[in-house]
């Protein structure tokens, strides 16, 4: 009886306790109601609604009406327009599209021979569940059906860009870069001031002269330099171990590693602000981890989500990242091309570094 008696007061005081503490007993409840409905909603395998671009050369009835089809099977969305092939190449290799419809100037004589596909089909392999999609408009029926039923050949030759052996460590190590710095910065700054206090540390910085601004970066600094060693690691190994390609400029990618670890610290500084624990620190890096995870693009096609999840999915660092990564490693791609890309991470930098700093301030007053 005396067992269970003492059991039970540890277990009331721990009670008490997660009551005292609000964000915590919030988390119990909020982490996993935001969270099923989010990625619930967001997270969706069949994957639709890519966004692709046509250049259609031979302007007949027949294509045109090959595009409408295609666009009415709700596999891509056509977004853009090209003059040639050549132009749905440099779409492809800056991001803008995920497939693209090459149709020749002399569609309807290859239709009628049938001596090979009339049309092309240029797709993004790097991402295979993509080109999994796209795969299935390789034999859409439209044109078919107009000059011969029974004509098993395709109607669109596929041609598969940046990842032809559909190699999944070719889709997954690049964007390992983001996933793995997104976890370590956050965690490292999201507790940068908690432990200050909780080691009594606090009271001696602001007797100092040390300024808050420079507080907030002198916290950050020392760990862009291991965002950068860890970024060298994981290139070594994935080009070592997994036989990565590297066809973009090095340079290019560590000037936008610089930037994404910036912009990662500057999180886990807010988060340090919101917090009155490591094990709040710890709680909220959690939870800001899943959303980038899963609706990044790392693990599912982004273009597969629904509109709103989308947007939400933009204000995320990583989402912006991995395609920088993927756009530099895998489809050559400099940072000009992909500044749609860079500019957000800036701005993000700047927006919470801001906000970490004039929170700060406010409870030093």
């Amino acid at each position: 009886m005396n067992f269970w008696r003492r059991t039970l007061a540890v277990a009331k005081k721990e009670v008490r306790q997660l009551r005292r503490d609000r964000f915590t007993a919030g988390m119990i409840v909020g982490l996993p109601t935001i969270q099923l409905m989010l990625f619930g909603y967001a997270i969706n395998t069949d994957v639709r609604h890519l966004r692709g671009a046509v250049a259609d050369e031979a302007n007949t009835q027949l294509s045109r009406r090959l595009v409408d089809d295609a666009q009415a099977s709700q596999v891509i969305d056509l977004v853009a327009r090209a003059q040639t092939p050549r132009q749905l190449e440099e779409m492809l290799r800056e991001g803008e599209i995920a497939v693209g419809l090459a149709i020749p100037r002399d569609f309807e004589r290859r239709l009628a021979l049938r001596d090979r596909a009339p049309a092309q089909l240029l797709v993004d392999g790097s991402d295979p569940a993509v080109l999994m999609a796209a795969r299935g408009l390789s034999n859409l029926p439209v044109a078919v059906r107009s000059i011969r039923r029974d004509d098993p050949e395709p109607t669109f030759e596929l041609r598969a860009f940046y990842n032809p052996e559909r190699r999944s460590a070719v889709q997954i190590v690049p964007a390992l870069i983001g996933v793995i710095l997104t976890m370590t910065m956050v965690l490292f700054t999201s507790v940068a001031i908690v432990r200050e206090r909780e080691r009594g540390n606090l009271e001696l910085l602001i007797n100092t002269p040390v300024r808050t601004t420079e507080l907030m970066l002198g916290k950050i600094l020392p760990y862009v330099a291991i965002g950068m060693v860890q970024t060298t690691l994981i290139l070594l190994l994935g080009r070592s171990v997994f036989g990565v390609p590297i066809e973009g400029n090095l340079l290019d990618l560590y000037v936008a590693s610089l930037v994404f670890v910036a912009a990662s610290l500057s999180l886990g500084l807010l988060f340090s602000t919101l917090v009155s624990t490591q094990m709040q620190a710890f709680q909220l890096t959690f939870m800001s981890f899943l959303p980038q995870i899963l609706m990044s693009g790392f693990m599912f096609p982004f273009d597969g989500m629904p509109r709103p999840a989308q947007w939400f999915a933009q204000l995320l660092p990583l989402t912006h990242f991995v395609r920088i990564v993927r756009g530099i490693i895998l489809r050559g791609a400099n940072l000009a091309e992909l500044a749609n890309e860079l500019w957000p991470l800036v701005a993000f930098f700047v927006v919470t570094v801001s906000i970490a700093i004039a929170r700060f301030r406010k409870r030093l007053d």
